[in-house]
Parts: structure tokens; C-alpha cells; sequence
């Protein structure tokens, strides 16, 4: 079982527009509203591929039945940690050009009782779990010391999977971590500089190595992803797709590998099913996820080679 732990849901409403124009009136060419958080999304995907996935969390009172609902649709077993208000509302407008632009809210604060609740009820689901997944922003009233108080609760038998920000990732280094997932900005903002080609990426990865992490995925948007441990260097350049949204790519590629290491596939199996499932998701419109036909599609299309 892989157990995802959201901290952070959110319903995310989807804008297209022709072009954003700023201070101006614009108009929409279409709306979707979806229900997610990074953890969740993984939940998602680790089903859609088949394997059984547990979803926890903070969860809101004022929305989360419906979240509830999703999870149970995509047959994604859940348990949540209840906190009063509702779940926090973001926007991603998305122009003609594929150009993003987003607008998170800070949504309800999480009380100290409710973080210990947490931290209880994933020492105790991460005994049944092979891998424990911890992504996604934190709520208000929550330090960035949380993501190292939660993975300590994880047994030491369980690989821990983190695709955080810089500040709640240097907080989990203290717990041993089987795989990080950042994207080329995120690397580049851990290490403080600019990475330019392949074998800069990898230097850059070297330095969560250092931290003590096992295994890095970086992903590269349209470029593909680099797969980085001690002793391999891996590329996957992803298809040529039509783009409709990049949203929960970075999940999706989260999931696909999480999925292949508790099978036990090899690294370069874990590389190429993680580019077909954010490849995949970017053909959907919205914070819609991939689908395991497309999936499958791109899978067969994709080569993954060492540098």
C-alpha cells in the first residue's frame, strides 16, 4: 500500500482565457473546478495505475465530504484529521500560449492539537504502508518543522517519498528518504544557481544526495526528467504531446514511481513510467489527472538513456 499525506487540500478552479490581460477585463473561455492537493493527486494516480493507495490529511469540514466523494470515486481508501472552516480555493489561469499563472489561497489555520492528531494517525497507517508519500505546502498555523515531525512517525522499513518546498524539504532530511522530486526551479533554488545542461542538473542533485536522500527526479517540464542516485545517471526525453495543462504533472510523476519502486522495477523503469504519467497528464485540460490509456500510449513511445 502507498500512503499519501496531504496537509494542504485545495479546490482548484481552472481559468482559460484567449489572453490574460492584466488590468483589463478578460474573458472566460472555459471553467473547471477540481478537487485537489499534491498528496491526493498521487492518491489518484497511484490508483488509476492499478495499485492501492490510502490518502490522509488535514481535511475541512465545510468542503470535505466532497473530497471525500472523489477519493472513494477513484477508489482511493481515506482518513482524515478534521479541522473547522473550509478548504482553501486556487486559481490557475491559463492563456492560449500554455502560460500559467497562479493564485493560491492561504485557507483555514491548523491548531497544534490537530498536528499532533496528524502525526498519531500516520505512525499508525504507515505500519501497514510500503511507501509514505509527503507532499504539497502546509497549512496556516503549520512550521515548516511538521514534515520532519510526521516522517520521524514513519516506520524505518518504509521508503519516504518528499516533493516539498526548500524549507519543509531541509526539514525532512532528518528522517531517510528513498526519493525527492523537484522541479528544475526548485533545484535550482536549493542549490542557489542556475543549471544549464544535463550534467549540471546532476551536480545540482549531487547536493541532495549530500542531505542524505537516496534517489532524485527532476523533472524537466517538456524536456523530459533526469533520474540521479549514487550510481546512475538516467535521462527520458518526454513525447511530443499537445499541451493543455501542466498542473499535477509533478504528482502524476510522483505517483508512476512510487507505483514501479514498490513493485521493485529498476531505476530505469521507475524513470520512464514517471515521464509517461507527467506526460500524460498535460494532454488533460484542467487539474484533470492522466489517464491510463494515454499513459500507456506514451509509455510505448518513450526511451530512457544514461549520460
Amino acid at each position: 500500500m502507498i500512503l499519501t499525506i496531504c496537509t494542504n487540500p485545495s479546490m482548484d478552479c481552472t481559468i482559460e482565457v484567449d489572453n490574460l490581460n492584466v488590468g483589463k477585463l478578460n474573458h472566460i473561455r472555459n471553467k473547471i473546478v477540481t478537487y485537489s492537493g499534491k498528496a491526493l493527486n498521487v492518491a489518484v494516480g497511484v490508483s488509476r495505475l492499478q495499485a492501492e493507495a490510502f490518502a490522509t490529511g488535514f481535511m475541512f469540514s465545510d468542503d470535505g465530504k466532497t473530497f471525500e466523494n472523489m477519493l472513494e470515486k477513484e477508489g482511493v481508501k481515506n482518513r482524515f484529521v478534521w479541522n473547522k472552516g473550509g478548504v482553501r480555493v486556487n486559481y490557475k489561469i491559463i492563456d492560449k500560449r500554455s502560460m500559467l499563472t497562479e493564485i493560491n489561497d492561504k485557507g483555514e489555520e491548523v491548531t497544534a492539537d490537530k498536528q499532533e492528531e496528524l502525526i498519531s494517525l500516520v505512525s499508525d497507517l504507515s505500519t501497514k504502508a510500503n511507501i509514505v508519500v509527503m507532499s504539497g505546502s502546509l497549512p496556516k498555523g503549520v512550521e515548516p518543522s511538521f514534515y520532519g515531525k510526521v516522517l520521524k512517525a514513519v516506520p524505518k522499513n518504509v521508503k519516504i517519498v518528499v516533493d516539498t518546498q526548500k524549507e519543509n524539504l531541509a526539514e525532512a532530511f532528518d528522517s531517510e528518504i528513498y526519493l525527492v522530486r523537484p522541479n528544475l526551479r526548485e533545484l535550482e533554488n536549493f542549490v542557489g544557481s542556475s543549471l544549464l545542461d544535463k550534467n549540471e542538473i546532476a551536480k545540482g542533485a549531487y547536493t541532495l544526495l549530500d542531505k542524505g536522500v537516496k534517489n532524485v527526479l527532476v523533472s524537466l517540464g517538456s524536456d523530459g526528467a533526469i533520474f540521479i542516485n549514487e550510481k546512475e545517471r538516467l535521462f527520458c526525453k518526454s513525447a511530443n504531446v499537445a499541451i493543455n495543462s501542466t498542473v499535477g504533472a509533478g504528482d502524476c510523476m510522483v505517483a508512476a514511481a512510487c507505483v514501479e519502486i514498490e513493485k521493485g522495477s529498476s531505476f530505469e523503469e521507475i524513470l520512464k513510467c514517471s515521464v509517461a504519467a507527467g506526460t500524460a497528464a498535460i494532454t488533460t485540460s484542467g487539474t484533470n489527472l492522466f489517464y491510463k490509456s494515454k499513459y500507456d500510449e506514451i509509455y510505448n513511445r518513450i526511451f530512457v538513456e544514461k549520460f
